[in-house]
């Protein structure tokens, strides 16, 4: 037996385990603070009565033997990808069933994605970037290689056409920073995706959270994306769905063999989504789905704003906090991000994620995150005023 030596090219991630033991130490020796988190990337709002109702009929249905459901199509049920389809329509982008396919969330068909390539294309990533990106091509023992996000471009690094890349992966409204593209930006990376004969792995996690009619909600408004791109999307943040697990993918018939090929991967290696959590997807999708889960994004977006206000007001430059759940903050007087981690928990009880987390470009960055109670992030930002305003 000789094993994947390619694991041992993965840089150890201390991230959460190092503020998880900061945190502990902190509060351990002053039990009297109250430290408020703002790094959490998880959502804390319940799931809506429409899901919630759904799943409780789709549970009953599994006790009843006319109702019963074993096994269920791998690419998902047609009930939930019409759903999807129709969410599609809605922006002006027609899509068939067939390629859509019903996934137990993004994270993991942007691992999975990669059994359709081979070993030796060349990845390119933004940095900073979200881990799973980098990883997963290092597991398989792929080339790497890194466009630069930073302040002089507001993170929305643009492409170079004379660098050569077969597998791209753009994340927009981006994790970890908050920006997000417009259409034109967003073209010039199509253009450059078609003209290399690569492909695009687009993360659209985040589109529940976009405002504005310039910033796409698919990358298939841009025209010719199709020949591009995969994108992947996510119940997790739209709706709650972080502990429940549902997502989609969709591959383009124009990207010739490989819906095909992802088709064949599917029903070969996952057996798909319950049924029970199908049902509650769909619901999603309906028109008091749509409205019950607004309350909530609402009320996530309603501390991101806060959270960008008042980083105004203290003169912290910042991007995101509006199109996305993330604040990304250059961290004031100059401090790395570790520095500046320890100094807001030591002098403002306040918890969030240090950029250098996320890679070299990250450094001197951070980021705060809206998904905690509006009480706690309105107490939170008094407190940053009373350090930096």
């Amino acid at each position: 037996m000789k094993r994947n030596k390619n694991y041992d090219n993965l840089e150890q991630s201390y991230l959460f385990s190092t503020i998880a033991k900061k945190v502990n130490e902190y509060t351990t020796k002053n039990p009297d603070k109250k430290v408020i988190r703002l790094g959490i990337g998880d959502v804390t709002k319940p799931l809506c009565k429409a899901v919630i109702d759904a799943m409780h009929k789709a549970v009953d249905e599994m006790g009843i033997q006319e109702t019963f459901r074993g096994y269920g199509p791998e690419q998902g049920y047609d009930f939930l990808r019409t759903a999807v389809q129709g969410y599609y329509k809605k922006h002006n982008v027609d899509l068939d069933l067939d390629e859509i396919f019903i996934s137990d969330g993004a994270k993991s068909d942007l691992g999975n994605i990669l059994d359709l390539f081979d070993k030796d294309n060349t990845v390119l990533v933004p940095d900073p970037v979200y881990p799973v990106y980098v990883d997963t091509n290092k597991m398989a023992g792929r080339v790497v290689n890194f466009i630069n996000a930073n302040g002089g471009n507001d993170f929305l690094p643009l492409p170079d056409r004379s660098v050569k890349a077969d597998i791209i992966y753009v994340c927009s409204p981006n994790n970890p920073t908050g920006s997000a593209y417009n259409r034109v930006q967003l073209k010039e990376w199509v253009d450059y995706a078609n003209s290399m004969q690569a492909i695009i792995l687009f993360d659209s996690a985040y589109e529940c959270f976009i405002e504005s009619e310039d910033i796409p909600h698919s990358i298939y408004e841009i025209k010719n994306a199709k020949t591009c791109a995969i994108e992947f999307c996510s119940l997790s943040k739209t709706a709650g769905f972080t502990g429940t697990r549902c997502g989609y993918t969709v591959v383009p018939k124009e990207l010739g063999k490989l819906n095909k090929m992802w088709l064949r991967r599917q029903t070969t290696k996952f057996n798909g989504v319950p049924y029970i959590v199908q049902r509650g997807a769909e619901a999603v999708f309906t028109e008091e789905g749509q409205s019950e889960i607004d309350v909530n994004l609402n009320y996530y977006k309603k501390n991101a704003k806060l959270i960008s206000q008042t980083l105004k007001e203290c003169g912290i430059w910042h991007v995101g906090g509006k199109h996305s759940p993330y604040i990304w903050l250059k961290c004031p007087n100059d401090m790395k991000s570790w520095e500046f981690f320890d100094y807001l928990l030591e002098n403002a009880q306040i918890v969030g994620t240090p950029g250098a987390g996320f890679g070299k470009n990250g450094e001197g960055y951070f980021r705060l995150t809206s998904f905690g109670s509006y009480e706690n992030t309105a107490e939170a930002m008094e407190r940053i005023k009373k350090l930096f305003a």
